[in-house]
């Protein structure tokens, strides 16, 4: 220890003398490893980091499977016979969440709520930290409201104030007694923060109604397998069992891990991301390399005096990885800052919709990685560079460093493989990058089919209510905050919409074919006419107000839109969208047809179509539209709703004005303020974060890859110029030196391009998912970067070439 301390303290002043150098390598290596830990830790506390509960391996996602193949949530009954016919869990429970206004606090508040049965929490594995939890007597129709609330809302809501029986919450039509509060940190399903007792509502009987999500915890000794094989046998006798048909009875259950089923969708993202950012570091290592090749070049006759002297080659590698270690380790300091940096942008640029965000920290198994990367980095920095280093024979150095020679041809061959290297790697990133880009512009080009400039949408959460009067009350509410919105200078249209276009989507269900004398007078009708395969069509539903149309530009192809006209007390009517004519009146004008579609809001008065108005992309610009069926809200009036307004003024003013509208009329909604333009934004967020990150890496390579050229290009000259020199005594033009040395450069670039295309021809494949009407070999993607990098690459090597050409053959002669 005491000889690697020497190291250490000599290692020091070797790298203070060449300050400059170690200045540009601890910045590089900074860079690199801070990039890769900033992306690591949103990996690991997105995908890697164990869920906060206990035995988490043991936590099952519980899924229908539809006829489609993919995943649908639970219907009740199917829960049920899940969950009572099972012999692999040890629990299962069933939740749903939204967001609803709560009162009884200081001020009512949007707070997300979780329905969920008894054993939620037991399930989970988790219980509050002051109070109690669900119980069998809280459990059922009819029983006293009670509620657990999140550490977060009771301290900001409530103060922290105890005794829990004195704090309630009013939600929907009921007062809520508070029995227990959360340990701090918990929140599942994520951005809860009240969680109460769905047995409180009485089941829903059909097996096709789909309202909640599963949740199950594993028996000991039972393995995922397992357990999904019993669940599937369960369901396949459910299905054969059912008096139900369609497409939206399930087909199948599943199991899966909760972690899995919580991150699956982004899993491939993020590593992608990860491998991404690693060739960013292996880039940032090959420059480094040839700078600290270079500098053991220069150094050949220290090293042979050192060997001559006794030193043998074990304590010369020694020397390197100490020299090594020293230069890393403020690169280590300076990438954790780089890191916490990042991580800080990386959760701004991060898509809402990213799970688990709030696991992305600088936790110790990132640190840990950052360590151990960076310990990594300097024991191959350090071996490279001493194994090329001390190689050659000492004798032969002594010999030519008589002469003045420090390196020879064959360290010229080593960096220009790293370069090599350097540009393969760079163009595989950039090719990545530049399919990403152009995926972007192709999603930005498709129409949405409505307008996003000059939109506010207001999102309310009235609270629900079984009273009929309370529906009742909402169409004339409705129309009252209408006038009054539209009294607000700059408002031309408003509007409203059950839910709007980019904003997760609509509910969509099977409607029926009817005559209008054929009506179904109950619930049981309904479900008879449902078995007549031949009357059943599939569509979005979307309950809209008059002028809804108007203020999103969603143009009018055939009939009418809703008007004065179809009041409550007016036989109820229909506007359709586009793609489900050819769908489901294929030649058929379907303008006066009739259609039953209550299974979606208990309204059983039937439809009749009296508008087609065009396409709207309601889940997102890279997909197809959907059917869509839109009644008038005025006369299917909703509590929950989102308030669009059209505007040519400044829209802060307009927020402002609605907001005091809002306070007037109903005191106990909180809204939400949104632009169209920022929810058209969120939209795209998961690609642009892609785009941004890769473009970035991409950058830098191509940075980091164009100093390599030009540093190899450089050093090159500098090592020739005795050569070069004869060369220009023996008769050699300038310009035949300009043309060799470019060629060198240029032959160097392009066998790099052209290893890092066909690298790139088969990594690509990894993101085929995240392209959008680009395919993964798009040649013009592969030229445009081929024909970037080759021009950066020679305006690299033109200056070294220039400087190539002022060679002094007298210098060269007298030192020959």
């Amino acid at each position: 220890m005491t000889s690697f301390v020497l190291d250490l303290r000599h290692a020091a002043r070797v790298l203070i003398q060449r300050l400059g150098v170690s200045a540009i390598a601890v910045f590089t290596l900074a860079l690199a490893i801070g990039s890769t830990t900033a992306i690591f830790s949103v990996v690991y506390g997105v995908l890697l980091r164990p869920l906060p509960y206990p035995a988490p391996d043991r936590l099952m996602a519980v899924w229908e499977v539809n006829h489609r193949g993919t995943f649908s949530r639970l219907a009740d009954p199917n829960f049920d016979d899940l969950r009572d016919r099972n012999r692999t869990f040890r629990a299962m429970a069933k939740y749903t969440d939204g967001v609803t206004s709560v009162t009884g606090t200081a001020e009512p508040t949007r707070t997300m709520v979780a329905s969920v049965t008894r054993d939620f929490f037991k399930v989970v594995g988790v219980q509050p930290s002051l109070g109690r939890g669900l119980t069998v007597d809280d459990a059922h129709v009819g029983a006293g409201p009670v509620a657990i609330v999140s550490h977060r809302y009771w301290t900001l809501s409530f103060g922290s104030a105890e005794p829990l029986s004195t704090l309630h919450v009013r939600i929907e039509d009921r007062v809520y007694s508070v029995v227990g509060v959360m340990p701090a940190g918990f929140s599942f399903p994520a951005g809860v923060d009240v969680w109460r007792p769905a047995e409180l509502e009485p089941e829903n009987t059909s097996r096709t109604s789909h309202n909640y999500w599963g949740i199950g915890r594993l028996r000991d000794g039972v393995s995922v397998a397992q357990a999904a094989a019993d669940l599937s046998g369960i369901a396949k006798d459910i299905v054969r069992h059912s008096t139900e048909q369609g497409n939206y009875l399930m087909t199948d259950a599943a199991a899966v891990p909760l972690e899995t089923s919580l991150t699956g969708r982004v899993g491939s993202t993020l590593y992608i991301l990860l491998g991404a950012v690693s060739f960013l570091l292996l880039v940032a290592c090959a420059n480094v390399t040839n700078l600290l090749l270079a500098q053991a070049a220069a150094r050949q006759r220290e090293l042979a005096i050192r060997h001559a002297l006794g030193a043998g080659r074990r304590r010369l590698v020694r020397q390197f990885v100490a020299e090594a270690l020293v230069l890393v380790l403020p690169s280590c300091l300076a990438g954790l800052l780089v890191a916490f940096l990042g991580i800080s942008a990386l959760l701004a640029l991060a898509p809402a919709d990213l799970p688990r965000l709030e696991d992305v920290t600088m936790s110790w198994p990132v640190l840990g990685f950052a360590m151990g990367l960076s310990a990594l980095v300097a024991v191959a920095l350090g071996l490279i560079t001493a194994l090329r280093a001390t190689n050659r024979d000492p004798r032969d150095t002594l010999v030519d460093g008589a002469r003045g020679q420090t390196a020879g041809a064959s360290s010229q061959r080593v960096g220009r493989m790293i370069v090599t290297a350097q540009l393969a790697i760079t163009v595989v990133l950039l090719i990545g990058a530049a399919l990403l880009g152009r995926s972007l512009l192709r999603v930005l080009s498709v129409n949405p089919g409505f307008r996003t400039s000059g939109i506010i949408a207001m999102d309310l959460a009235i609270p629900d209510s079984d009273d009929p009067a309370a529906k009742d009350r909402l169409a004339p509410f409705y129309a009252d905050v209408f006038n009054r919105l539209r009294a607000i200078p700059g408002v031309d249209e408003v509007a409203a919409a059950n839910a709007v276009p980019l904003d997760g989507g609509l509910p969509d269900g099977l409607f029926l074919l009817i005559a209008p004398q054929d009506a179904p007078k109950k619930i049981d009708d309904l479900l008879a006419l449902f078995q007549q395969k031949d009357r059943l069509g599939t569509a979005d539903y979307c309950a809209a107000s008059p002028g809804y149309f108007h203020a999103l530009g969603i143009p009018l192809i055939r009939g009418r839109l809703f008007d004065d006209r179809d009041r409550a007390t007016a036989p109820h009517v229909a506007v359709i969208s586009a793609s489900l004519v050819p769908a489901r009146w294929p030649g058929i004008d379907p303008i006066g047809q009739t259609i039953e579609f209550g299974n979606m809001d208990g309204d059983l008065r039937p439809l009749t179509i009296v508008g087609v108005v065009g396409d709207t992309r309601e889940y997102g610009l890279e997909q197809a539209p959907r059917p869509i069926v839109y009644v008038n809200l005025l006369q299917r009036p909703r509590f929950a709703t989102t308030v669009v307004m059209r505007s040519s003024a400044d829209l802060g003013a307009v927020t402002s004005g609605a907001r005091g509208v809002l306070k007037a009329v109903a005191p106990d909604v909180p809204p939400r303020f949104r632009t169209f333009a920022q929810i058209y934004s969120a939209s795209l967020g998961a690609r642009q974060f892609n785009l941004t990150l890769v473009g970035v890496f991409a950058a830098t390579a191509l940075l980091l890859a164009v100093a390599g050229i030009y540093g190899v290009m450089a050093y090159s000259v500098t090592q020739r110029r005795r050569e070069i020199g004869v060369r220009v005594a023996l008769g050699a033009t300038p310009g035949r030196v300009f043309r060799t040395i470019l060629g060198q450069g240029l032959f160097t670039t392009a066998v790099g391009v052209t290893i890092g295309v066909f690298a790139a021809l088969g990594l690509t494949r990894t993101l085929e998912t995240l392209l959008f009407d680009v395919t993964r070999t798009d040649p013009v993607t592969f030229a445009g970067v081929v024909g970037i990098l080759v021009v950066v690459a020679l305006l690299a090597c033109y200056i070294p070439a220039r400087r190539a050409t002022r060679a002094d053959p007298m210098e060269a002669l007298r030192q020959e």
